[in-house]
């Protein structure tokens, strides 16, 4: 392990402010560092959705809420996060979002190392913000991405752990929404952040009516509060002659706990779905404009992935970060039935 790190309280910042799936990734960086050094102060530069998710995580000491404003406003935000930063001497920063400004936050930070990506990945002159990159690699899953940083540091992350924490008064919620329902649950997202993720209305809506009328599911549409996603969920809800319940809002909470009791989550890729894998809730990914190999669920659930980014059966295709917008058009109803058939064949 790295000498930075030896000491019996080294202090380690992360550099991550993006979205939801992004910060489920960085949970197994934040075990793994605990493990290594139980005496760490751990601090998270991170934007206030994601934290959210993650405020009452048992290996991390501290965040520094980063918001996330556009225009003259942003610049108190940059104010704001220096004078924290700068209170703050670390030992170790770690940068793993490649954008300028996270780069511009972790110049803020003090320490001795302060550690990126190579001057290949790392996007807007990224690397100009650090003092140590780890090596250059082919490109691989984002997990195993970032998990490069503890290779780098000498650092064991095997077995990966997630660790998100459900509250006793959110388990209590969960209990008293779940208990409710007399049938198994599938919960599904119909829509992203990302319009060229998503899937067709019309084809959640017949998947939809599967689930419940071939499989006795009671279907339960989730997801967040973007107006993209309550639009998908209001077509859905109009297109399909099941009876789902519709239950997506702004309150992530509630969203991990609805995902953890659920039966199987159905969802394109997008932050639910690796909430899901990291909750080990079987989840039916359905991908076509991005690449499964690269975001899809880590090490689980990838037999249950409906593959629309091949662009034929058995295409044979390598980890890239290429786009294929015709991707999500590939992908039939037929195809995510026979991927939830499995998941109900092998998982329940």
């Amino acid at each position: 392990m790295r000498s930075e790190l030896a000491g019996p309280n080294p202090r380690v910042a992360i550099v991550m402010l993006s979205a939801i799936g992004d910060a489920v990734h960085v949970l197994p960086i934040a075990n793994a560092l605990r493990r290594a050094a139980p005496g760490m102060k751990l601090t998270w530069v991170i934007q206030p959705v994601p934290y959210k998710l993650v405020h009452n995580h048992p290996a991390v000491d501290d965040f520094i809420i980063f918001p996330r404003r556009r225009g003259l406003k942003g610049i108190g935000g940059f104010l704001e996060a220096r004078g924290e930063l700068r209170r703050r001497p670390f030992d170790v920063v770690i940068g793993l979002q490649v954008y300028f400004k996270a780069g511009l936050l972790t110049s803020f930070a003090k320490a001795p190392l302060k550690l990126g990506f190579d001057r290949r990945r790392a996007r807007d002159l990224n690397w100009l913000f650090t003092n140590e990159q780890v090596p250059p690699h082919e490109n691989q899953h984002v997990q195993d991405q970032y998990f490069e940083f503890l290779d780098y540091l000498g650092v064991d992350h095997d077995p990966p752990e997630w660790g998100i924490v459900i509250s006793e008064e959110e388990r209590d919620k969960q209990r008293r929404f779940f208990e409710r329902i007399e049938k198994p649950v599938c919960s599904v997202v119909v829509g992203t952040s990302k319009p060229r993720k998503d899937w067709p209305p019309e084809r959640y809506a017949r998947l939809l009516e599967a689930i419940e009328n071939d499989f006795g599911f009671q279907t339960v549409i989730v997801g967040g509060p973007s107006a993209g996603e309550r639009t998908a969920a209001a077509k859905v809800m109009e297109l399909t002659r099941a009876k789902p319940m519709n239950e997506g809002g702004d309150d992530l909470r509630r969203l991990v706990y609805l995902v953890d009791g659920s039966d199987i989550l159905v969802s394109p890729d997008t932050g639910p779905l690796h909430i899901s894998r990291a909750l080990e809730t079987p989840v039916v990914g359905i991908y076509g404009f991005t690449n499964p190999k690269r975001t899809g669920p880590y090490r689980k659930y990838v037999d249950l992935v409906v593959d629309g980014y091949a662009r034929y059966l058995g295409e044979e295709y390598p980890v890239t970060m290429e786009y294929r917008p015709d991707g999500m058009d590939r992908v039939t109803v037929e195809m995510a039935v026979e991927k939830f058939q499995l998941a109900v064949n092998d998982y329940l």
